[in-house]
């Protein structure tokens, strides 16, 4: 327990204030203020441990200024828990300091909001990436990250389950993460730490095993040390020399990989070497191995090929004196500083030899890494803004990490909608999507989702995907999926389709029934090779596809059955070539909205319920209805006629269509409004609007593409744009 003088020294601001000599006087002004801020928020308030809770954020903010971190982020660092734990708002942080402090806080409070509960290794995976991608500015994860070491520090006075829970979410989470940004020592610290909770008679016992190796080895460490300092001074090589040892949590996992005892480890203690230039690594390399013999399965050259959080350095294994094995690290100052320090390195990174050496390395067209490549933006531009859209860039993960309502995380692309997440979870869920909630709020299903959001998807038995969900999804999955099922969906209305359209032609040839494949496959089959097709499915998808002449077929197919004995009806012929105009006397295709995309409504005349229509198959995309005196489909039926067949509407149809409408209004304001209400009230929904070039002009004309019912909903609408007092005239787009 600390001394009351101790408690004291921790909740002043004086403690903090040491390590801030790197601030310009007006920016310590401005952290002192956050300080006050802070220390009245939490007035009152205790931890465990009993010390005021003040000391926390002190100490968040120490950890940071270590790190020399700018002064936004130290006030942020002070304020961190103020919003979540004392009911300050956004608002008021901003009009007390400013947005970007304000912005900080609340980062952090938000991926305080995060509640890791799987013990799962592609979980803790997906969460560490979550959290990054949540964290769109980088010093969120670095105050997240002092936070987290500061409360491992103090975890003594806590329950036991609850070190073992923040334990093990620090070693598979935050541990992992500063591994990632380069900040070497807290990542250290954070796997000791938590090896120390979670294996407390472990850490014990290895701590006094390296203690008691410390003392044996303690003559060693000084000759090879000697002896080392001696060879670079004869070289005439600048360089600091200091050891350093294994952590506590990496000398027991090489135990239990290796199934070695302590004794049987010879490398846990080793040497750094500090040097000024990159070609100096190389010499100390060369004068190392003139002295010890080199272990080369052990040489690892981390200076010409980087590792991804920017670490370099040269590393080579030497047998020692009495065969001990050594481990030599050599880097350059700049290269030390990143590897402690990593993407905190950004701030500390502006000497003048460093931005010399930087230079150097760059004009000798040395291999770069992402992060050697924000220092050099720094050096170059000191925008700390383009240094931070730099680090989204290539520390942030490209992909968005949302829950399931199960508490799964998904991992998706960047720009992924509810589709997507819907495929992502299974086929049939994407297939019959119907609604969603996201964070329990209705949303549309092209919504792009968010780092941590949590999306349920609603289905409906039945439903199938919709063509326009192409236009947004993002994965190729989804977007397979959705083809494949139109693809199936397409064929198997087109062989519906064919299948009608063939028994109309054959009645036409005076035969009742279409032979049954069961008993005259004989037949089929000669009518499939002169067709060339596999089967009989892909001949009657090819007919409402309108890729053959239906009547072709039919007249083959009936021949080759007139051969076998049957007889044309002499009357059902006239009926179904002469029958007139009785639409009874007439086999026709009735269009009920089942055939969907096998029939497509033309563009150039908009059909609707109601209008006298004609049916022409087109090659490839199956049936095309047209208007009776649409001026397309009559140059058509002069040019191909033996592509036409008699359609009809049904007596109900359950969707809606399509029609253009052009409205003459008088320019003035709310007139367009006017209209739009109008449309809306009368039941049609606007697909498409435009309007004339020149809104000066007092007259202008409006084209709309409208969805409705049949010709008499159209008419209903008309009726209502014609009564409004800004228009002159309303009249539909029969041909384009």
């Amino acid at each position: 327990m600390n001394s009351p003088a101790e408690i004291a020294s921790a909740a002043s601001f004086a403690g903090l204030l040491e390590k801030l000599d790197y601030l310009p006087p007006d920016e310590v002004v401005q952290v002192r203020n956050a300080y006050k801020f802070a220390d009245q928020a939490h007035l009152g308030v205790t931890r465990k441990s009993g010390e005021p809770y003040i000391t926390h954020p002190i100490a968040v903010a120490a950890l940071c200024a270590e790190w020399k971190l700018d002064s936004s982020t130290l006030m942020a660092a002070l304020l961190h828990d103020t919003m979540e734990d004392c009911g300050v708002t956004k608002i008021q942080i901003t009009e007390d300091f400013n947005a970007s402090v304000a912005h900080l806080v609340d980062g952090v409070t938000k991926l305080d909001k995060l509640q890791f509960s799987s013990r799962q290794e592609n979980q803790a995976e997906s969460f560490r990436k979550m959290l990054l991608a949540m964290a769109d500015d980088v010093r969120v994860i670095l105050i997240k990250l002092a936070d987290r070491t500061h409360n491992m520090r103090t975890m003594d006075d806590m329950k036991r389950d609850a070190q073992m829970r923040i334990a093990t979410e620090t070693l598979e989470i935050y541990a992992p993460i500063a591994n990632r940004m380069g900040l070497n020592n807290t990542y250290r610290e954070l796997e000791d730490l938590s090896f120390k909770y979670l294996h407390p008679w472990r850490y014990r016992t290895l701590s006094k095993a390296i203690e008691r190796a410390r003392s044996r080895r303690r003559h060693l460490v000084q000759e090879v040390q000697g002896t080392v300092e001696a060879a670079f001074a004869a070289a005439g090589l600048n360089a600091r020399i200091f050891t350093r040892e294994k952590t506590i949590l990496s000398i027991y996992r090489k135990m239990d990989k290796k199934k070695q005892s302590f004794a049987q480890l010879y490398d846990i203690f080793g040497f750094r070497i500090i040097v000024p230039t990159n070609s100096d690594c190389y010499l100390a390399l060369g004068i190392l191995h003139s002295l010890y013999k080199p272990m080369p399965q052990r040489l690892k050259d981390f200076i010409a090929i980087p590792k991804d959080n920017g670490y370099q350095s040269l590393h080579t294994t030497l047998v020692g004196p009495a065969g001990v094995h050594i481990e030599f690290q050599m880097r350059t100052e700049a290269m030390h500083l990143v590897a402690e320090t990593g993407v905190a390195a950004h701030w500390q990174y502006k000497s003048p030899e460093q931005a010399a050496q930087a230079q150097q390395d760059k004009a000798a067209g040395k291999p770069a890494n992402w992060l050697k490549n924000l220092l050099d933006i720094q050096k170059e531009t000191l925008d700390s803004h383009e240094f931070l859209d730099h680090v989204r860039l290539n520390v942030l993960p490209d992909d968005v990490f949302v829950f399931t309502p199960k508490n799964r995380i998904m991992s998706l692309p960047r720009g992924a909608t509810v589709i997507d997440f819907a495929y992502a979870i299974h086929s049939d869920v994407g297939d019959q999507a119907v609604s969603c909630t996201i964070n329990n709020r209705e949303a549309p299903l092209r919504t792009e989702l968010v780092s941590g959001d949590r999306v349920e998807v609603h289905t409906e038995e039945g439903s199938k995907p919709n063509p326009a969900w192409l236009s947004f999804v993002r994965t190729a999955r989804a977007r397979s999926r959705i083809r494949n099922h139109l693809k199936v969906q397409s064929r198997e209305e087109a062989r519906s389709l064919g299948l009608r359209l063939l028994q109309q032609a054959y009645r036409a040839e005076g035969l009742e029934h279409l032979p049954e494949p069961a008993t005259q496959q004989d037949v089929w089959d000669k009518v499939l090779q002169q067709a060339n097709t596999k089967s009989l499915d892909e001949l009657l998808i090819d007919i409402g596809q309108g890729k053959r002449i239906t009547s072709v077929v039919a007249k083959h197919l009936a021949q080759l059955m007139t051969e076998l004995g049957e007889r044309p009806d002499a009357v059902l012929m006239s009926m179904q070539r002469f029958g007139g105009e009785d639409p009874m006397l007439q086999q026709v295709i009735t269009l009920d909205g089942s055939e969907k995309s096998s029939v497509q409504y033309a563009s150039c005349c908009h059909p609707l319920p109601g209008d006298d229509i004609v049916g022409y198959l087109s090659r490839g995309e199956g049936l095309v209805v047209h208007t009776a005196e649409c001026p397309n489909g009559k140059r058509l039926q002069v040019k191909d006629s033996e592509r036409f067949v008699q359609v009809e509407w049904a007596e109900h149809l359950p969707q809606r269509f399509l029609t253009a409408i052009t409205v003459t209004i008088h320019n003035r304001v709310g007139s367009v409004a006017n209209v739009t209400s109008a449309i809306a009230q009368a039941d049609a929904n606007i697909v498409y609007i435009s309007m004339s070039d020149d809104i000066q002009q007092e007259v202008m004309d409006l084209r709309l593409i409208l969805q409705v019912r049949d010709r008499v909903h159209l008419a209903r609408v008309m009726r209502a744009v014609r009564r409004l007092p800004a228009t002159i005239r309303a009249t539909r787009v029969k041909s384009a």
